[in-house]
């Protein structure tokens, strides 16, 4: 066997990146001064008057959330305009200069605090760009920055996740910023060691778009040099033109694959993270009531990136009000509602299976059903296929099967293949590559009670710790009904 590919077997999340994936699923809350502009970027020349949210209500973003089954909420806390969400200490152009609350507000406490009372994580996004302050274009730009950083890490209790972009365009003097990334890193990693840093950031990386696009194989072990893409000046964002949002990239569908990782210096855990907005904007505009996305297209995103070794940041826009909107939170509950009808019953519990190998006791097949993540099956090292074979126990109409590897020992599962037994044949059920953190497999609704499991292709050797068997909320519907 290459080394190389043992090498990436062993390669493994740290603690932080553990506890972020497990989230799965939470919001980007986009709100500020572009809320009352009906713009997707400021200036930063807009009047912090403008500012005033009439019945503004927290409490209401984070049962909204919660209502979709989301598990945290990170607040755009500046966007590129500059303009404060929180009273800074370090600038005027915040809302302690608008009417809202008599200047007297905090939209950032009132957030954090309604994540922490709602039981949900609470992350914060602070743009590098800044449209507003003259400092930007010089050293005591970074100054400045990293003093808001502090605020935000010391003020609100405990953060999630530290949520940048790479966007550098020029300031309102006409000049551009070279970043302190590493002293950024520095001040989070001393003030919220247990903060993820994603995006330009060397715990998740951005899936690529803006689009909600997935990719067939997502790898968490990938080439080091990924960290550095989206600080790469000239390929920032710095024009609002619509299309960059949008883009997907087909030269970046294949970053963790044996060919892909051949020959690098150096490999890490680098995973990612599928962002999109519930509207086609990122800030809320009225002419969008009507284009919210559909229940449809939200749970495809969803199956693939959850279900794909990624994780789901969803874009929820509150509007003038300080509210998300009706539409927003109607869809938001059907989602919701159909994942938890869904994944109420686990077909799988109590199931049986046999493995061609297993390396010991303690790694026994039968511990894929146990639903404790810190028990797995694997086998000896060196063997990189596998076949196991599951008794439901009884018949069982089903139309999704759940995977999990055991990412703790690293990512290994390369290809995989997925057979039922019907009338004393095996079937072709389906099949998929990487499995990583989470993988969830649909297919046309099937009854059986054997299934079979093949691993084709694996690194140094393949590990799983859940096997689960659900029917969806639409056909159990319809098996209901018949």
């Amino acid at each position: 066997m290459n080394t190389f590919i043992k090498n990436a077997a062993q390669i493994v999340p740290s603690v932080r990146q553990l506890a972020w994936q497990e989230l799965e699923f939470y919001s980007f809350i986009h709100f500020g001064i572009n809320t009352f502009t009906d713009k997707e970027w400021g200036l930063g020349d807009e009047d912090p008057a403008l500012f005033n949210p009439t019945t503004y209500n927290a409490q209401q973003w984070v049962e909204v959330c919660k209502s979709a089954g989301m598990n945290g909420l990170i607040l755009t806390c500046k966007h590129h305009d500059g303009f404060c969400l929180w009273p800074s200490a370090y600038t005027e152009y915040s809302v302690k200069n608008s009417p809202w609350q008599g200047g007297n507000g905090d939209i950032v406490k009132a957030v954090s605090d309604a994540c922490r009372e709602g039981g949900i994580r609470f992350g914060v996004y602070l743009s590098p760009w800044d449209r507003h302050d003259q400092r930007y274009g010089s050293s005591l730009y970074n100054d400045y920055f990293k003093n808001q950083l502090r605020e935000l890490l010391t003020h609100y209790g405990d953060i999630f996740c530290v949520w940048f972009d790479g966007a550098c365009g020029e300031g309102p003097n006409g000049l551009k910023q070279v970043y302190d990334w590493d002293g950024y890193y520095q001040v989070i990693r001393e003030l919220q060691p247990n903060a993820m840093i994603s995006v330009c950031g060397p715990d998740v990386r951005w899936c690529g778009n803006e689009a909600g696009h997935t990719r067939e194989s997502e790898w968490s072990v990938v080439p080091e040099e990924l960290q550095d893409c989206e600080k790469i000046q000239e390929e920032s964002q710095h024009v609002d033109d619509g299309e960059f949002s949008r883009r997907i990239n087909s030269r970046e569908e294949n970053l963790g694959s044996r060919e892909a990782i051949r020959g690098k210096d150096k490999l890490i855990w680098y995973p990612a993270e599928v962002n999109t907005s519930i509207r086609p904007g990122w800030f809320y505009h009225a002419a969008e009531d009507d284009k919210v996305r559909s229940v449809e297209d939200l749970l495809n995103i969803y199956y693939k990136s959850v279900g794909g070794n990624s994780t789901f940041l969803l874009n929820l826009p509150p509007d003038r009000r300080g509210l998300i909107h009706e539409n927003d939170a109607m869809r938001m509950a059907e989602l919701g509602r159909i994942l938890t009808s869904t994944f109420r019953h686990n077909l799988a519990s109590g199931a049986h299976a046999t493995a061609t190998e297993t390396m010991n006791e303690n790694h026994d097949v039968n511990r894929i059903f146990d639903g404790n993540k810190n028990t797995y099956w694997c086998q000896r090292e060196g063997m990189e296929h596998a076949v196991i074979e599951i008794d439901l126990n009884l018949e069982r109409m089903f139309d999704t099967i759940v995977l999990k590897e055991h990412i703790q020992s690293g990512q290994r599962i390369e290809k995989l293949r997925i057979d039922y037994l019907h009338q004393g044949k095996w079937k072709f059920l389906c099949e998929c590559t990487v499995v990583g953190y989470k993988r969830i497999c649909q297919f046309p609704e099937v009854t059986a009670r054997y299934v079979r499991l093949t691993i084709e292709e694996s690194r140094w050797c393949p590990t799983l710790s859940a096997f689960e068997v659900y029917l969806s909320e639409r056909n159990f519907a319809k098996l209901v009904t018949e």
